[in-house]
C-alpha cells in the first residue's frame, strides 16, 4: 500500500492541530500584514515555553484561521490592507466561538505616551504602540490573564 505526499501531508497538519489543540500552551494569534512583526511576536513568545503563536498575515483569511485555531487571546494590527482591525475585530466578537477571546490592538497610530496616560485601553480592548516592546507585551498578556 503506498500513501501519496499530499495525503501524508494533510494527516500530519491534522496531527499537528489536534496536538497544538490539546497542549497545556496557550494559544495566541498574531494578525499583521507584516511578516516581520508576527514573526518577532512568534519567536518572542514561544521562546517562553507558555505559547503556541499562529500568524496570520492576510486580515480576509484571519476570521477562518481563528475559527480552526481557537485561541486564547488575538493580537490584532489596526492598519491594514482589505480589511482594518477594527473591522475585523467586529467579525471576531460576530463568531460565537471567539465572541469572549480577548483582543489586543497594535498600532503605530498611538505613542507610548497616549498608551499609558489610556492605561493600554480603547474602548474595553487593550492596546499595545508600535514598535512593540517585548516587556510590555508581556505585561499586557498577563493584564489578558493569559
Amino acid at each position: 500500500m503506498s500513501i501519496d505526499f499530499d495525503t501524508a501531508m494533510n494527516a500530519m497538519a491534522r496531527l499537528n492541530r489536534n496536538t497544538i489543540m490539546n497542549t497545556q500552551k496557550k494559544r495566541i494569534l498574531a494578525v499583521d500584514d507584516q511578516s516581520r512583526n508576527t514573526r518577532l511576536v512568534k519567536l518572542y513568545l514561544e521562546q517562553t515555553n507558555d505559547y503556541v503563536v499562529r500568524e496570520e498575515n492576510d486580515a480576509r483569511a484571519a476570521l477562518a484561521t481563528a475559527e480552526e485555531f481557537q485561541p486564547h487571546l488575538i493580537l490584532l494590527d489596526v492598519m491594514m490592507p482589505g480589511m482594518d482591525g477594527g473591522e475585523l475585530a467586529a467579525c471576531f466578537k460576530a463568531s460565537p466561538t471567539l465572541k469572549t477571546v480577548p483582543i489586543v490592538f497594535l498600532t503605530a497610530v498611538v505613542t507610548k505616551e497616549e498608551v499609558a496616560a489610556g492605561r493600554g485601553q480603547v474602548g474595553g480592548n487593550s492596546f499595545l504602540a508600535k514598535p512593540i516592546v517585548l516587556t510590555e507585551m508581556a505585561a499586557c498578556l498577563k493584564h489578558n490573564a493569559v
